[in-house]
């Protein structure tokens, strides 16, 4: 050490000083220019400003290293450390340059990622992501030093493919669970009913299962895996107001025009004057089929949601039943007619 700094010469301490005196000049300045620059702008809205703003500190960095690399390459004494210089120099250029990218993935993570995935998944996304973009810069680093990285990733591959299959079930429902999340088949408090009949409320999507609670208070724990895989009725999209759909019939011999008549009055002060039922929509019936003992037609209401159905089917028919025996118009029960030949004589033999 005590030989490096006797043989120095003053010139190259002088051309060294001067470089690194101008790259630092050079730094302080791009770092006022970016800094009034941000300052101006009381919100960054645009994405590239906002990754200028995240790359400002390592650019600054950067300069400095670069001014420090090219002053220690003027001092003639440090001519046979250069290999070593220029390592020291790479390694620390990666570890900025991992710096900025966390920095800017972050900035993704809050414009973008954010709107799309629950705020619950945030942390493992950001394990995973800052988990890789580390293992890269190792890997880059040890690339710089010459030791030889193809084993050491073979090794990994191995050992993830190996982890992979033991956790085969849990990894493919954390990614079905991003998918429900970014794609949002379904929402948290959206009334669902599956291929399998369960019916409830979203309750809970977590990153291994997706929780649904049925109306009669219970839970229905479903896998995101076969969630994502299942055929899924959303009653809450592309909006939550949906119309209901009544079957009813009336006797051969009724009126029809008149049953259309007192079937839309009763349907109509239903639709006003029950709770859950739209109030601007207008009821109306269609008939549709010659059935074995009655006319069959279908009543048209709006409800403003799923559960309001109930209550409003319940007390149309109660008013309508009521309604129908006011007016006379008579609902047949199914009946058969049946014709024996030769009865008798059959009996008797």
């Amino acid at each position: 050490m005590l030989e490096i700094f006797s043989s120095i010469v003053y010139g190259d301490v002088i051309a060294a000083s001067i470089i690194l005196a101008v790259f630092f000049s050079i730094a302080k300045l791009v770092r006022i220019f970016m800094k009034r620059h941000f300052s101006k702008v009381e919100k960054v809205q645009k994405l590239e400003d906002e990754i200028l703003d995240a790359v400002r500190k390592p650019l600054f960095y950067v300069i400095i290293l670069i001014g420090v690399y090219l002053a220690l390459l003027q001092i003639r004494a440090l001519a046979e450390h250069r290999g070593v210089m220029k390592d020291i120099f790479a390694i620390v250029s990666i570890l900025i340059g991992t710096y900025a990218s966390l920095r800017i993935f972050r900035i993704l993570e809050e414009r973008y990622i954010v709107e799309v995935i629950d705020k619950r998944f945030l942390p493992s996304i950001n394990k995973i992501v800052s988990i890789f973009i580390y293992a890269v810069a190792f890997i880059i680093i040890l690339n710089q030093l010459d030791i030889e990285v193809t084993p050491l990733i073979a090794s990994l591959g191995v050992a993830t493919l190996a982890v992979g299959l033991a956790l085969q079930d849990t990894l493919s429902n954390f990614f079905a669970g991003l998918y429900i999340m970014s794609d949002k088949p379904i929402r948290i408090g959206d009334y669902i009913e599956l291929d399998t009949g369960d019916k409830g409320y979203v309750e809970e999507i977590g990153w291994r299962s997706t929780r649904i609670k049925t109306l009669p208070n219970n839970i229905v724990v479903v896998p995101n895996a076969r969630l994502a895989q299942s055929r899924i009725v959303n009653y809450y999209l592309p909006e939550e107001e949906m119309s209901v759909v009544l079957q009813c019939g009336v006797g051969y011999a009724s009126d029809l025009e008149k049953v259309e008549k007192v079937t839309i009055e009763v349907a109509r002060e239903v639709q006003k004057t029950i709770p859950g039922a739209v109030k601007n929509f207008e009821p109306f019936i269609r008939y549709h089929t010659f059935g074995d003992s009655n006319i069959n037609f279908s009543i048209i209401l709006r409800v403003e949601k799923f559960v309001d159905q109930y209550l409003v089917v319940h007390e149309l028919l109660k008013k309508l039943t009521r309604r129908y025996r006011e007016e006379g118009i008579e609902i047949s029960f199914p009946a058969r007619v049946l014709y024996y030949q030769n009865l008798r004589r059959k009996i008797r033999r």
